[in-house]
């Protein structure tokens, strides 16, 4: 609905503000561990939110969409970007493009059968067409916007299209025509508490009231249009609002009041870069100064207004109001041959203005008519020479294909004999890496051994001497008692510490219970006062290949000592989910982050660790992080 409604209010020069880059950043970080429909659903999602902020950035994440869309076979999700993508090659005045995208969208809306999106096509390629000045084909394409919202009793379909339908009227002169749209539009829009809805047609209808110069009924609706645009503080909005009624003031000669108003909408627009907008201020700002005899003020604006309308698609409508200020400047100089050409300028314009596209219709069909008919002569002349030397072609051919066909069975053979190495290679390292990991908890386990069967046992026999001792001393005082105390309770700390070592080495919860306990037990052992964890487990009923349970346990063991270590988190979110295509594990912290484009973070031990050993189990790991932000470790590994 949001995409329509911004679809919509570009027939009175309306736009959608961009969303906030809060909104955008949870979605690019949701996007960094999403798949499939999901996925293409949040890079269509950041399509629209980039789209008033960052446009390259858009058209990247709509490519994004198309692409695995079109790969997966999602049609909804490809609909939607080939939409999206129409209205931002729109919003760029690159109209082929956008009716090109919207066309797409339209034959997958059509196969679903989605009444809806195929309402809200015909309504924006409607759009398009008016801007092009195609008002034939706008009003043809709004038409079946409305009979389709109307059939399935959509409201605020039907008071927009019956908005763009009241302009399109407007702009071909039918002004009663027009009003009675805009009135019914009104009446919808007030049912259903459509403010922005509403201003937008105020300001139509105001602009009918003033052609037909009931210049109460004009006071009254811009009013009511002021009144809303500034009260929702939309800068969009407020610059067409300010722009028309300027265009009264200046039609009942208020011409302070006029440049006050038209002065503010062009500040507006000119920020907005909406040249339509700015060449529509510039022509009452040529009239205002014409009429305050400040010729070279008036002459030099019109003339950067003919530039900005010649080099822009959707100013074209401009040109001959231009064109009229142009006469009416030099005939008040008194340059009356220049007036004159002026004149004829806008009469050409203003009457081929509506033609122009339809004899370029009829005269690209004539052509292709013409190029057709030259086509088939050729085509007749070729066919006796192609008939002559068929023989040699067909011999030439067999040639060539059997060429061909040696030299391919030649290449499959050499990229099955490079698929065979680069297989051997790939299992050589896998080997390799395995060998190391394993020595690794060898390792682990020889020293946890060692800590929990020598060194454990003898602190212990240490602490069971003493404590023997104990009872055969004498203490002279309170102090040596206590001295002794504390060294038996040292004693006692560190068979602890050791055996805190020991286990951590060598962790016996996993060997028993599996990987979700382990996991457990390795938290518990944290001091919760100073790192607050919370941990989500799902699908791990089960018990896993020894390998992807002990890679996985070490690899979350790094990540949280190196939270602990580096990042002054007070807290943590761990992950472990487990489902058809493999275990997701995401760890999650608030702390100071890092920068991950610079490579030297990655060569320090701990990462590099933890990047050897996902990929060893063929996995993959991304970091989400930026200084300030915290980091997200979000990891992947298929089983």
């Amino acid at each position: 609905m949001k995409k329509l409604c911004c679809l919509l209010f570009l027939s009175t020069g309306f736009f959608c503000h961009a969303q906030s880059t809060k909104i955008i950043d949870s979605f690019e970080r949701l996007a960094a561990v999403q798949k499939d429909t999901d996925l293409i659903k949040t890079y269509n999602e950041l399509t629209w939110q980039y789209r008033n902020v960052n446009r390259d950035k858009a058209i990247e994440y709509g490519n994004k969409a198309l692409e695995l869309g079109l790969k997966s076979g999602f049609d909804k999700g490809v609909a939607q970007a080939y939409n999206d993508m129409g209205i931002i090659y729109y919003d760029q005045e690159n109209y082929d493009r956008a009716l090109d995208f919207y066309n797409r969208a339209f034959e997958i809306r059509k196969r679903q059968n989605d009444v809806k999106g195929m309402a809200a096509l015909y309504n924006k390629i409607g759009i398009l067409y008016q801007k092009r000045g195609n008002f034939d084909k706008a009003l043809e394409n709004q038409q079946k916007a409305l009979t389709l919202y109307e059939q399935i009793n959509n409201d605020f379909g039907i008071s927009y299209s019956l908005n763009n339908i009241g302009i399109i009227h407007q702009n071909m002169g039918n002004y009663d025509e027009a009003l009675k749209y805009q009135e019914r539009s009104i009446v919808i829009k007030e049912k259903l508490g459509d403010m922005a809805g509403m201003a937008g047609s105020f300001v139509n209808a105001g602009n009918i009231w003033l052609i037909k110069k009931d210049y109460k009924k004009t006071e009254e609706y811009y009013g009511k249009a002021e009144q809303i645009t500034r009260k929702m503080n939309d800068r969009e909005y407020l610059s067409n609002v300010l722009n028309n009624y300027g265009s009264y003031f200046l039609k009942t000669n208020q011409l302070e009041k006029a440049l006050q108003y038209v002065k503010e909408s062009f500040s507006i627009r000119q920020s907005l870069q909406d040249n339509k907008g700015m060449v529509s201020c510039m022509a009452n700002m040529g009239d205002i100064f014409t009429r305050r005899q400040q010729y070279d003020s008036a002459e030099s604006i019109l003339k950067k207004a003919v530039s900005i309308a010649d080099s822009s698609a959707a100013s074209k409508p401009e040109l001959p109001k231009l064109y009229k200020q142009f006469s009416s400047l030099y005939e008040a100089k008194g340059d009356l041959p220049k007036a004159l050409l002026m004149q004829r300028k806008y009469s050409e314009l203003n009457d081929s203005l509506y033609t122009d596209d339809l004899r370029e219709n009829f005269a690209t069909l004539q052509t292709k008519f013409e190029t057709t008919k030259k086509e088939q002569v050729i085509q007749q002349q070729q066919f006796e020479l192609t008939k002559k030397n068929f023989w040699i072609i067909t011999i030439t051919g067999l040639l060539l294909l059997g060429a061909l066909l040696a030299f391919s069975f030649y290449k499959r053979y050499q990229l099955k004999q490079e698929k065979k190495l680069q297989a051997e290679i790939m299992r050589q390292q896998d080997l390799a890496t395995r060998a190391i990991i394993e020595a690794e908890e060898n390792e682990r386990k020889r020293i946890a051994g060692d800590l929990h069967d020598g060194v454990g046992q003898m602190m212990s026999a240490a602490k069971m001497n003493l404590s023997g001792f104990e009872s055969r001393l004498h203490f002279e005082n309170e102090k040596e008692k206590a001295a002794f105390d504390n060294i038996i309770a040292l004693v006692d700390e560190s068979c602890k510490e050791v055996r805190n070592v020991s286990h951590n080495m060598m962790p016996n919860a996993l060997l028993k219970n599996g990987l979700s306990n382990a996991v457990k037990e390795f938290i518990s052992k944290l001091d919760h006062s100073i790192l607050k964890v919370n941990l989500y487990t799902e699908g791990l009923n089960e018990r896993l290949d020894s390998d992807i349970e002990t890679v996985l346990y070490r690899v979350i063991q790094e990540c949280v000592n190196n939270v602990i270590k580096h990042s002054g988190a007070d807290a943590i979110d761990i992950s472990l989910i487990k489902d058809a295509d493999g275990i997701a594990a995401t760890i999650d912290d608030n702390g100071k982050g890092f920068d991950t484009s610079k490579k030297e973070k990655f060569e320090g031990l701990g990462l590099k660790n933890i990047l050897t050993r996902i990929q060893y189990l063929k996995g993959t790991v991304d970091f989400d992080s930026s200084p300030g932000k915290g980091t997200l470790v979000a990891i992947h590994v298929p089983v």
